[in-house]
Parts: structure tokens; sequence; C-alpha cells
């Protein structure tokens, strides 16, 4: 009978008030601070490098050394400058037994923008204590509430842009679910107002700027009725601003069947998603590309900015001694993001271009993860001499 649990009822009644406090206390701060960063008016802009574990600090000492050939004029003359963050280990995560130790915090927020690689965060059934995602931590701590993932395949006609949020919906509290007995446990999502807005609102002035004329918003609302019913309402209020954008919605289960359809796949050009489905579907997508080794992120909000490869640390290469056969196309599709972030379009754009000559059309050097292909140095060298003929 019901009656014998009324322990753990107040317990979880307990932990869930908990939950709903420091909810509402986030939604407080984010509607308090919405002023951009303007990087054309600092002085000096502080580039961290984080290169987490796995094969991450291989990939990421890669990207820095292309950026540090694009970038010189501006390293040389102080306007550009790096700082090298170690502390986002697994090791180090769990010696202090944090998802970000506070030294290593404290460095990230003295940067305006990071270079991250991939971070290990622990599953059940891993020798490592559960703690919370150092990608979810970051993205709290410094409100980096749009994801943005480009996927491009143009032989293919595809062109598309994810727009994920990146603080809330099913990841926003997901290390304080309630096991209340046994036999029953439960999760959180949570869907704000403001946090909506802020990622429509991206998706659609992006949309605008880049002269894309389809936004389409992608829920389970059907079903996930008050989150997922509250970011489509909200979606589509916010869409009557842009009447030259044409915005349709699909749910999440038909979205990623109609990726695969090539007869409707090429009419998507910019999605916004709440965060589970935005993590699942990108996956999805960049397959198309060749693979989550070939995509790029970026994590953005209105102070701080994060880019990272969309892909795991990949900890078997590194114990099966394969880690200098890592693929760096993920972190430098991230460094074009970021260049452009920074006010560096030029560059950002011959980046892009570079990229897309040695992995689509030139492909004088083959990345395949093993000693069958070439070196994570090898390639990013090749990017450089491609850089230097564009």
């Amino acid at each position: 009978m019901i009656g014998n649990y009324e322990e753990e009822i107040r317990a979880a009644k307990e932990k869930f008030e908990a939950v709903l406090r420091s909810q509402l206390e986030r939604n407080e701060r984010i509607n308090a601070d919405k002023k951009d960063t303007d990087f054309t008016k600092l002085d000096k802009i502080t580039i961290g490098i984080c290169g987490g574990d796995g094969i991450g600090p291989i990939i990421t000492d890669s990207a820095k050394t292309v950026l540090e050939y694009l970038l010189a004029y501006e390293i040389a003359s102080g306007k550009i400058e790096f700082k090298i963050i170690d502390g986002l280990t697994i090791e180090n995560r769990v010696k202090h037994m944090k998802a970000i130790p506070d030294d290593v915090m404290k460095q990230l927020k003295e940067c305006n923008v990071i270079l991250k690689g991939p971070t290990t965060t622990p599953k059940k059934g891993d020798p490592w204590p559960n703690i919370e995602s150092a990608n979810v931590a970051m993205r709290k701590a410094l409100d980096l509430f749009a994801n943005v993932r480009p996927v491009r395949v143009p032989e293919e006609g595809i062109d598309w842009t994810f727009f994920r949020e990146n603080t809330e919906g099913s990841y926003a509290v997901g290390s304080q679910g309630v096991a209340v007995t046994d036999q029953l446990s439960v999760d959180f999502c949570v869907t704000t107002t403001e946090g909506t807005e802020r990622i429509a609102r991206s998706a659609y002035e992006y949309a605008r700027k880049n002269r894309k004329d389809r936004v389409s918003i992608i829920t389970k609302a059907n079903i996930i009725k008050a989150t997922d019913g509250k970011f489509l309402d909200i979606c589509q209020r916010i869409s009557k601003e842009y009447p030259e954008i044409e915005t349709d919605d699909w749910f999440i289960d038909i979205t990623t069947a109609k990726l695969i359809d090539k007869k409707r796949r090429t009419a998507f050009k910019v999605f916004i998603l709440p965060n589970l489905y935005g993590d699942i579907i990108t996956d999805e997508a960049a397959e198309f590309q060749g693979g989550v080794g070939t995509a790029g992120s970026a994590n953005i909000g209105h102070k701080y900015a994060m880019f990272e490869a969309i892909h795991g640390s990949a900890p078997r290469m590194i114990t099966e001694g394969r880690g200098k056969y890592a693929d760096p196309c993920s972190m430098l599709r991230a460094t074009v993001m970021l260049l452009s972030h920074i006010g560096y379009q030029d560059k950002a754009d011959a980046l892009e271009k570079a990229l897309d000559k040695c992995m689509f059309t030139e492909k004088k050097l083959i990345i395949t993860g093993r000693d069958t292909g070439a070196t994570c140095e090898e390639f990013s060298n090749y990017v450089t001499e491609t850089l230097k003929n564009i």
C-alpha cells in the first residue's frame, strides 16, 4: 500500500523542492544578465585551451597550432593571447569530486572564449565516481545557452544548422534525480520562458543574418505537454517577429526519419531543439558529413563562449596506442566557429574552405584512426599548408 512509503515520499518531496528552488533562482539570474560581449571593443581577447581527456589534448593541440598560424599577427601584437588550462582531466575532477574544480573554474572565467577537448563523463559501471558532466557544468556555470552545430555536405544539398538549447531540458538537473525506492526513480525536465526565448531568438537571428529561409522547431509536444509544449509555444511566438522566415514544427521521432529521406532532407535549414533531442539528432546529422569526428560545436552565452568537438574522449584509442591517429577535424570545425565568434570572419572562411578541400575534394591525406591513415599532426599540417594557398 502507498502508506508504506511515507518516508520515501517525504524525502523525495524535499529533494524536488530543492530542485525547484535552484531552478527558480537560476531563472532569476538569466533574466538579470542579457548583455553580450562586444569583441571589437576588447583590448585583448583571451582564448582558453583545455585539452580534456583521452584524445582531447592531441586534437586540441592540433587546433591550437592552426590558430597560431592564422592569428600570428594578432598574437604578436598582444591582441590575442592563449591561456592553457590543464585541470579538466577526469583524474583531477575525481580528486576534487567536482565536475569542474574551483581553481579550474576561476581560470575558465578569466577567458573570453574557450577551445575545449572532449572530457570523460562517468557512466554506471565505470571505475569513476558519479560526478556531473564537465560539459554540463560548464554550460550552466558560464550560462552557455546556445549549442550551435552546423552540418554541411554540399554535394548532397545538405546545409543544416542546429540550435540546441544548452542549459535546460532533461540535462538541466541530470545528476539530481531521485531514487524514490528500489522500484522507482524519477528525473526532472526543465523549461523556462527566458531560456526558450533566447535560444529561439538566437536561431532566428542566425537565419536572418545568413539568409536562411526556414526554421524548424523540434519537440515531442504531443506527449511531453508541459515542458515541450511550452518550448513549442514560445518558439512559435518568437517566429512572428521574423515574418520573412518560414517556420514549421516537427516531432523528434519523425525528424530523425526525414533526415535520411533524400527527397525531404534538403528542405531543412535551421533547427531549434530542446537539450536532449539536440544532443541525439546532431550525432545522427554528423554522420552525413563523415561522422562525429568531423563535426564541431559552439556553446554560446551572453558573456562567454566555448567551442568543442561533438564526440567523446575515445579512451580506447589511448589504451590501444592509437592516440596520434585521432581525427582533428572536429576541433578544426569548432575553430572555424570560434574565429567567426570573435570577429575574424575572413580567417574563419579561409579555414572552412581549407577543411572542405582537405576533407571532401582534394583528400591528399585520409584519417582512419589507425596506422592505415594519416596522423593528427600530419593532417593539421596539411590543413595549414592548404591555408597558405587560400
